[in-house]
């Protein structure tokens, strides 16, 4: 696969694109929605960026925890920008900055994560086809006719077959932001969507990190992402059963 475009004097690499065309969309999403639903879209807006620092913050840190030994070995990695995003963190840290900044405004938190983690799902689609360009999260060695090579990556061994782990979390990321949506119309009790948001990506999850080989860190026979995952889903089949008996409800 190819990461970079070069025009001219400017590079572009595919990945950071793809990040920046889900950020844009999940907001153009979640905004269309939300004024279909009469809700206040300058609040969203606020969510977005905070969900975006706090994102970025979550994610560093998560990459830092899993790689404290390698850090130890080189440090120059606590400064190293361009790689080392994890997706899990990314995703904590955002919903605890969106969760501050709501209690801030004094809204209705459950309200907006409902709104908000379909096109999460949707953005995260995207995302994992910056991945598949750049070789990042790739996939274990295997014979299937299903299978891709990479030869000038960065990240992914050369000149191998490998699962297409990131385009099965891509396709897992569109479907699931779909659903979401089609949900979201049945107007369900506040709070189910999220429930299923975190139920179904935490399955999902779960399932490709059986497939592939990148470090990730790990806790025994699971990848750190799989102990966060089977926790996702406790949470996710809490809120569910909490908004069955509207909890969340003000």
């Amino acid at each position: 696969m190819i990461n970079e475009i070069h025009l001219g004097p400017l590079t572009i690499h595919v990945y950071g694109l793809l990040v920046a065309v889900g950020f844009l969309s999940a907001l153009l999403i979640s905004e269309r929605r939300a004024k279909k639903r009469g809700m206040d879209t300058e609040i969203l807006y606020g969510i977005f960026w905070c969900a975006i620092f706090g994102g970025a913050v979550g994610s560093k840190l998560l990459y830092y925890t899993v790689s404290i030994p390698d850090i130890l070995k080189n440090p120059s990695i606590l400064w190293n920008f361009q790689n080392g995003w994890v997706v899990y963190g990314g995703i904590l840290g955002g919903v605890f900055a969106s969760l501050a900044y709501c209690k801030y405004k004094r809204v209705d938190f459950f309200q907006y994560l409902d709104l908000v983690l379909p096109a999460v799902a949707f953005a995260q689609g995207c995302g994992r086809i910056g991945c598949f360009f750049a070789g990042c999260c790739y996939g274990r060695e295997t014979d299937s006719v299903l299978s891709i090579q990479y030869w000038q990556s960065s990240y992914a061994p050369n000149g191998i077959k490998l699962v297409p782990t990131q385009i099965y979390s891509s396709i897992g990321d569109f479907a699931l932001a779909y659903l979401l949506m089609a949900y979201a119309k049945r107007e369900p009790n506040k709070g189910k969507v999220a429930a299923c948001y975190c139920v179904f990506y935490s399955i999902g999850r779960f399932v490709i990190e059986m497939f592939r080989n990148d470090y990730r860190g790990a806790l025994g026979a699971l990848s750190t992402s799989q102990m966060i995952s089977a926790l996702i889903l406790i949470l996710g089949i809490g809120m569910f059963v909490a908004a069955d008996k509207r909890c969340f409800e003000n």
